[in-house]
């Protein structure tokens, strides 16, 4: 079942009229749906080839992706098992496979493939301004978690410019469209049972997938995040260490310094024990790029200017609530502690359950104002309230 995304699908599908292929773009975080949505756009095609990275590993090398590459190819078209020897050879033979007819390339965790070869896309815009674009029916997709490797690489890569047709940047599902995962019961269940849900998993469609529509939101929440089993349990590990490898301590670091609330670039800097600097703050673009966090910024009472103060919050609502719940049980949890544990009688839970509220709706702003007739052009900042301290502030914290 395919839910959403009609937005997308019709962006996607009016480059099936073009005349002439297109080269598009598609980021976001880990489980956000990209490869179902390019699946799901495949099927308007007459032909659809769709190729992945092997994820990051010890001693992954270069040939190991060409070889699963190959392996991909010859499952896929009546070619055999090729021995390749580097990506342009991958790509000529891709190319030669094409006809004119409409097709769909998709090349997914590109950041993956191109890994261990810093000359990959390199060899990728050659053969696309050679090859690819000659057959006017391609639609070739990048698609990658690792946001930051398609920005550097692609979008802001001379290399590149002007052949990008769409850049498509996936978000949570809104509200209305994560109620279909109730099914036929959608109707007939509590929207405080559906908000509590949401509130754990935000609109993250790989884990709305694993809603038992038969249990409670707290039946859900404990089998998924509180048993030695559960996908959200020991999703955490996972994401960062597919999507940051090496990086993927210090970004845990700076997740685990905002989990208690918004801060400033210096706080965290001075939380993680680190000097401010400018691999920091690629740091954060990385993971505001990838959707875990968000930068806020405020505008000046009365004008249309914007404040220099800012602060960064954690903005997936998976990510804090495991921070803030799920880790520090975790070894209680590993020990089958909390299995048949009541989480409304957990400590501070109504107040966790608060906080992961408020990040809900500050991810379906428009959502929010739509309901309440708020017409989104007189909204100029959607975040946590926050100010700079200065002698008043102090007096009244004191």
């Amino acid at each position: 079942m395919f839910i959403g995304r009609e937005r997308e699908l019709k962006l996607l599908s009016a480059l099936l009229e073009k005349e002439t292929a297109s080269l598009v773009v598609c980021r976001g975080r880990r489980r956000i749906g990209k490869s179902t949505l390019i699946q799901e756009f495949g099927k308007k095609s007459e032909y659809f080839l769709e190729f992945q990275g092997l994820p990051p590993r010890d001693g992954l090398t270069k040939k190991d992706q060409l070889d699963a590459f190959s392996q991909q190819l010859a499952l896929q078209t009546s070619l055999p098992k090729l021995r390749l020897e580097s990506w342009s050879q991958a790509f000529a033979l891709l190319a030669g496979i094409i006809g004119n007819e409409k097709t769909v390339l998709f090349l997914d965790e590109i950041s993956w493939m191109a890994e261990k070869d810093r000359d990959f896309a390199g060899h990728l815009k050659i053969a696309w301004d050679t090859q690819f674009k000659k057959h006017s029916g391609l639609i070739l997709v990048l698609c990658g978690s690792v946001s930051s490797w398609i920005d550097k690489n692609i979008l802001n890569s001379a290399g590149f410019m002007g052949r990008v047709s769409t850049d498509l940047m996936l978000s949570e599902l809104p509200l209305f469209h994560c109620n279909k995962f109730w099914k036929q019961k959608a109707e007939r269940i509590a929207e405080m049972e559906k908000l509590k849900m949401l509130s754990v998993t935000g609109g993250v469609p790989r884990y709305l997938e694993e809603i038992d529509i038969n249990a409670s939101a707290e039946q859900n929440i404990q089998r998924m995040c509180f048993s030695r089993e559960g996908i959200l349990f020991s999703e955490f590990d996972k994401i960062f260490q597919d999507i940051f490898s090496r990086r993927a301590n210090i970004c845990k670091k700076i997740i685990t310094a905002l989990s208690d609330g918004n801060k400033a670039l210096t706080d965290i800097c001075k939380a993680i024990g680190v000097e401010r600097s400018g691999i920091i703050s690629k740091y954060m673009e990385d993971l505001i790029w990838s959707g875990f966090v968000a930068k806020d910024k405020v505008y000046k009472p009365g004008t249309s200017r914007e404040s220099r103060l800012t602060r960064y919050r954690i903005r997936d609502n998976y990510l804090r609530f495991y921070i803030r719940y799920i880790e520090p049980m975790k070894h209680a949890v590993e020990q089958g502690l909390y299995d048949d544990v009541g989480l409304d009688g957990l400590t501070e839970w109504d107040v966790i359950m608060g906080f992961q509220f408020e990040n809900l709706v500050l991810n379906n702003v428009k959502t929010v104002c739509r309901v309440l007739s708020i017409p989104m052009n007189t909204v100029k900042s959607a975040s946590p309230y926050f100010q700079k301290k200065n002698s008043a502030t102090k007096r009244m914290s004191g």
